[in-house]
């Protein structure tokens, strides 16, 4: 099967027609259509739009819930302190008494202060500690493993001063410190805010801590909350985004089919307008020759042979050689009339044209030529009867200029889907695309193809060079085409 193609031969260069070929593939492939352009046109500002406002708002909801979760944060941590400060009042005033009526070498009064402090334990985790200014640990009821024994210099796993930082706050009056220190509880490691005092005549640095993993965990949970509502805004505005494409590309669609439509049907007008045009002018045209002058040379030729009689023989041998060459462009001007419109055609019917047609191809063109018919009783309207004649006769031109045939086999015949024109012959066929890459579609072929498609109907065209075959040209008409035998007997008759 090959594709219509035509039969001209290249004007050109084969290397300039190559680069000029790829040239015009390469720019028909970055150009767009008119409705690719409104597309895009309607697209890209809104998904620019919508990736503008997905990050403005992301940007926006993120800055706010940062500063949301800050203030949460102080404010825990706030309430955390302040209950610090209550433990370590408490614990102030549980020992007030003993420290401030003991002397700065007391230790009897230092013991039972430590033993006071050991005694007090708060919640879980909870409980006072003593480390005297030079690092030594004196109080620590739930970690009894540290008490009496030294930890300055001591850091925790980020390397924050634990010891030293607490020695020095108390020194300056008291104060909060925050690291990371092991949860009596579990055995793991937690982030504590400590608040410690100083006992400047005992040199002790008193204090208690608070382990707030839970505001870290509520704070993280928070934020991982925010994140959550802020990624699932952002898939609400792009499903809405794709939403609003879907319906942009779906009205954009239906517009184009319907233009596409509309284009199409007036596109199918005007060709039918210019193709009943053209065989109105070619009527006419037919009708001028056949009547003014063919009759005039008719006329011509009749005085001349009346003028040879008067003279009489012999005659003159100009004259002879004139009345003949006369005769001839008769018979030529008929012929041309002939196949500008028919007149068997208009009277008889598709039939005995097509065999009118191609007993005159085979006697002017010397190739045998069959043509085999069934009975149509004239049931082909019009348009069809004139579409196939004129694409009978495009493929019997197309054979005598081009295909070298010696045989032509013509058929005509009706089916339950329509009716079907098939010209073969045994001539070289028609070049593929792959044989001859440059070759232009011919005007004669394009014809077929408009005037079949004006009926609704297929053109197929079989051939090959590989093997010389020859080529097979198929018409068929839709069913739509063919009159009702009613009809059809008040027309004949």
């Amino acid at each position: 099967m090959a594709i219509v193609r035509g039969f001209d031969s290249p004007r050109f260069p084969a290397n300039d027609r190559t680069m000029t070929g790829r040239f015009t593939r390469l720019r028909d492939s970055f150009s767009l259509s008119y409705g690719q352009k409104v597309f895009l046109l309607a697209t890209v500002p809104l998904v620019l739009a919508v990736f503008v406002i997905s990050l403005v708002v992301a940007t926006q909801s993120r800055q706010l819930a940062e500063r949301e979760i800050q203030t949460l944060e102080e404010q825990l941590i706030a309430t955390k302190r302040a209950e610090l400060q209550n433990y370590l009042s408490i614990a102030r005033t549980a020992v007030v008494n003993t420290y401030g009526r003991a002397a700065p070498d007391d230790e009897a009064a230092k013991l039972k202060v430590t033993q006071e402090l050991s005694s007090m334990l708060y919640g879980q985790d909870g409980y006072f500690f003593v480390f005297d200014y030079d690092g030594n640990n004196l109080v620590a009821p739930r970690q009894t493993d540290l008490i009496g024994r030294n930890w300055l210099g001591l850091t925790d796993p980020q390397g924050t001063e634990i010891t030293d930082a607490l020695i020095r706050i108390a020194r300056t009056g008291g104060g909060y410190h925050s690291f990371i220190w092991t949860k009596p509880s579990t055995g793991e490691q937690a982030r504590m805010i400590a608040y410690v005092n100083g006992f400047q005549d005992w040199r002790w640095v008193i204090g208690t801590g608070i382990f707030i993993d839970d505001v870290l965990e509520n704070v993280a949970s928070s934020r991982a909350d925010v994140q959550a509502r802020i990624t699932r805004t952002s898939y609400y505005i792009v499903a809405i985004a794709i939403v609003a494409l879907i319906g942009v590309f779906l009205t954009g669609m239906m517009l184009n089919l319907r233009e596409r439509r509309l284009a199409d049907a007036k596109l199918k007008e005007l060709t039918q307008r210019i193709i009943d045009t053209q065989e109105e002018e070619r009527g006419r045209v037919a009708r001028e020759l056949h009547d003014g002058i063919s009759q005039m040379l008719v006329g011509v030729r009749y005085a001349l042979e009346l003028t040879r009689r008067k003279i009489g023989a012999p005659s003159s041998e100009s004259l002879d050689k004139g009345i003949d060459g006369l005769g001839q462009t008769i018979q030529e001007v008929r012929r041309i009339s002939r196949d500008l419109r028919p007149g068997v055609l208009d009277d008889l019917g598709l039939g005995p044209a097509l065999q009118a047609l191609t007993d005159d191809f085979e006697t002017r063109t010397g190739i045998k030529t069959e043509f085999e018919t069934v009975v149509f009783r004239n049931r082909l309207d019009q348009e069809a009867r004139i579409a196939l004649y004129r694409i009978a006769q495009e493929a019997l031109t197309n054979i005598e200029r081009h295909a070298n045939a010696t045989q032509v086999h013509m058929t005509l015949k009706g089916h339950r889907s329509g009716a079907m024109l098939r010209v073969s012959d045994n001539g070289v066929g028609i070049p593929s695309p792959r044989q001859e890459r440059h070759a232009t579609h011919g005007l004669g072929l394009r014809n077929m193809q408009e005037r079949i498609e004006q009926l609704g109907g297929t053109l197929r065209i079989d051939s090959s060079r590989t093997a010389p075959s020859g080529t097979i040209i198929e018409a068929q008409v839709p069913l739509t085409h063919l009159l009702s035998p009613k009809k059809t007997s008040k027309e004949t008759a």
